[in-house]
C-alpha cells in the first residue's frame, strides 16, 4: 500500500502545492476541486448572515471564549496572496501569529487544534528543539559516505503550519536561526560542501509566556518576553491572554470545562463541522483578491498613524516598521478571501488595522491613573455649581484619585480634542492692526477657537448628560474631566495653555488649544 506521507484520515489538506506556486494573476477553477453539492454547501455558507461569526465559534469550539485568537487564526488560515516581484523576490502572504499569556489559558490548546486541523502542520516545543531541528541539518550517511540534508521542522511544514510551543524557552541562536524562515521563507544551507536553498512556505503559529510566568500589565508587551525585536517585528499579529479574576467569565469557563469532560462532542454544538470549514477554506484559497485605489490610500493612511503614534510614544516599545504594513496587506487579503471576496474593500482594512492595534497596542496599556486636577481648577468649577449646593460632596470626589482604562482616556481625549479643533476651524480672521494697515495680512487670534477648563468641562458634561442618572455619577463626571484635562495638559502635552489673546476681551482664565502637532488615536 502507498499513501501520501503528508495526509491522516478525515482531513483536507486546504493548501496544496499547486496552488502556491500560481501567479497571483492566475485563477484555479473550482468545479475541478469540488462536487456540485459540495459548491452548493459552500455557497450556503457564503451567503449566511453570520458568517464571520459562525467561523470563529467553529474554529477550537473546546475552547471558550478567546474570539479575537480565534478570528486571527481564522485569518491564518486562509492567508494572504503569494506574490513575486519583477527580480524575482517572494513577497509571503503566510500570517504568523505569537499568543503570549499567563500560564493555564489555553495557548497550548490553539496549537494542538491548529495541527490536528490541518494534514501538513508540525508541533515541535521551542526547548527541545534546536536550530537544526527546526531548520535543516547535514548528516554522513553510515553506507555511502556521502553528506545528505535531513528536514527539519519547517521544511516539513512546506504548505502548512508549524506550531511552536514554549517560543521564550528557544535559546537565542536557535531564535536566530528562523528568521529567514519567517521572512524570506527559504532555509539556507553551507555544510560540509552543500550549498543548497530549500523552500519553508509556511505560517509560526507559537505559544510563549511572560517573563516571570505572569503578564506584568504596568511593563510593555517587548519587557514582558524574552524575544529580540527582529523576531517580534516578523510576527503579524501579538496576542496577549490575561488570567484575570473576574466572577461571571470564571463560572462560565468552568461549565464550559466540566461539560466538556462530561459530554464530550455533545457540549460543543459548532455552526459548520471541522470538513465543512475545511472545504470552505480550500474553496476561498483559490481567491486571489485585488487591492483597489480606495483600500490602498487606506492602508497608506492607516500605516501613517501608526508610524505616528509609534514616534510620539502613545503606541508601544515595539516598533511600527514596513513589515507591519505589509501585515495590513495579508490581513487585509485573508479578510477578502473570508468573505469570497475578489477585491479587498476599505472595511477589510478597516478590520485588519482594528485587529493589529488591538493586538499590539491596547495589551500594553494599563488603566490610566489621573491625578487630582490643580486646585485652581478645581476652585473654580465649585464656584461654577455653588448654587447648586454641592461644594463638600464635589470637592472630596475631585481630590479623590481616579482609575480609567486606557480605551475610555482616549475617547475622552479624541472628543475634546476634536471639539477644539472644531472650534479652531470655525474661528475667523482678526483684522490687522492700525499701524500695519498698509499690509494685507490677516491673523488668526489663537485663542480664537479655544475654550476654557470650565467651559470644556461643561460641554463634555453636556455630551455624556444620558449617562448621568444620579447625582454621585454627575460629581464623579466632572472629576474625571477636570483630571483628564489636568492629564492632557501637564503630562500628555496634547493642550496648549494660553495665558493672552490678541482679543481685547480675553477672558482671565487660561484659553485650551490643542498642540498644532499632535495626530489623535485611531
Amino acid at each position: 500500500m502507498v499513501q501520501p506521507s503528508h495526509s491522516s484520515s478525515g482531513t483536507i489538506n486546504i493548501r496544496a502545492d499547486a496552488d502556491e506556486m500560481l501567479d497571483e494573476n492566475e485563477a484555479i477553477d473550482p468545479s475541478s476541486l469540488f462536487s456540485a453539492q459540495e459548491l452548493e454547501e459552500i455557497h450556503r455558507m457564503k451567503t449566511s448572515p453570520q458568517l464571520v461569526n459562525s467561523l470563529i465559534d467553529s474554529i477550537a469550539p473546546s475552547i471558550y471564549g478567546h474570539a479575537e485568537i480565534k478570528f486571527g487564526v481564522a485569518l491564518m488560515l486562509f492567508g494572504g496572496v503569494h506574490k513575486q516581484t519583477p527580480e524575482g523576490i517572494n513577497l509571503r502572504g503566510d500570517i504568523n501569529i505569537c499568543i503570549v499569556g499567563d500560564p493555564g489559558t489555553a495557548k497550548s490548546q490553539f496549537l494542538r487544534y491548529v495541527v490536528g486541523f490541518l494534514p501538513r502542520s508540525v508541533y515541535t516545543s521551542g526547548k527541545a528543539s534546536s536550530a537544526a531541528g527546526l531548520t535543516a541539518s547535514v548528516l554522513k550517511d553510515e553506507e555511502t559516505g556521502d553528506f545528505t540534508i535531513e528536514a527539519g521542522a519547517l521544511m516539513l511544514a512546506d504548505n502548512g503550519i508549524c506550531a511552536i510551543d514554549e517560543f521564550d524557552k528557544m535559546d537565542l541562536k536557535d531564535q536566530v536561526a528562523i528568521h529567514e524562515a519567517m521572512e524570506q521563507q527559504t532555509i539556507s544551507i553551507a555544510k560540509a560542501g552543500i550549498q543548497a536553498t530549500l523552500n519553508a512556505r509556511t505560517s509560526i503559529l507559537a505559544a510563549a509566556n511572560p517573563i516571570g510566568g505572569r503578564y506584568d500589565r504596568k511593563k510593555t508587551l517587548r519587557q514582558n518576553i524574552a524575544m529580540t525585536a527582529p523576531i517580534m517585528s516578523r510576527f503579524d499579529l501579538f496576542f496577549v491572554v490575561l488570567d484575570e479574576c473576574n466572577e461571571r467569565s470564571d463560572y462560565s469557563i468552568s461549565r464550559h470545562i466540566l461539560n466538556v469532560h462530561r459530554y464530550r462532542d455533545e457540549a460543543c454544538d459548532p455552526p459548520f463541522s471541522p470538513e465543512q470549514v475545511q472545504r470552505y477554506i480550500k474553496y476561498a484559497r483559490t481567491i486571489k483578491p485585488k487591492i483597489g485605489k480606495e483600500s490602498a490610500d487606506l492602508l497608506v493612511s492607516s500605516y501613517k498613524q501608526l508610524r505616528q503614534n509609534d514616534c510620539t510614544g502613545a503606541g508601544s516599545s515595539y516598533r511600527m516598521t514596513v513589515r507591519q504594513l505589509e501585515s495590513l496587506i495579508r490581513l487585509s487579503e485573508g479578510l477578502a478571501r473570508l468573505h469570497c471576496d475578489a477585491e479587498v474593500k476599505p472595511s477589510y482594512v478597516r478590520d485588519a488595522c482594528r485587529l493589529l492595534k488591538s493586538s499590539i497596542i491596547r495589551v500594553e496599556t494599563e488603566n490610566v491613573e489621573l491625578e487630582s486636577p490643580a486646585t485652581s481648577f478645581a476652585a473654580s468649577l465649585e464656584s461654577a455649581h455653588s448654587a447648586a449646593g454641592e461644594g463638600p460632596a464635589a470637592e472630596q470626589l475631585i481630590q479623590k484619585k481616579i482609575s480609567l482604562s486606557y480605551e475610555e482616556y482616549v475617547r475622552i481625549s479624541n472628543m475634546i480634542v476634536y471639539q477644539l479643533r472644531r472650534l479652531e476651524a470655525l474661528a475667523e480672521p482678526i483684522a490687522p492692526a492700525e499701524t500695519d494697515a498698509d499690509e494685507d495680512v490677516e491673523m488668526l487670534d489663537p485663542a480664537a477657537g479655544g475654550m476654557t477648563k470650565s467651559q470644556l468641562a461643561d460641554w463634555y458634561l453636556e455630551q455624556c448628560e444620558a449617562e448621568m442618572a444620579t447625582e454621585p455619577q454627575y460629581h464623579q463626571k466632572r472629576a474625571e474631566i477636570a483630571a483628564i484635562i489636568e492629564r492632557l495638559i501637564h503630562k500628555d502635552f496634547i493642550l496648549i495653555e494660553l495665558k493672552g489673546s490678541l482679543a481685547e476681551d480675553a477672558a482671565d482664565e487660561p484659553v485650551l488649544v490643542v498642540h498644532p502637532n499632535y495626530v489623535p488615536s485611531l
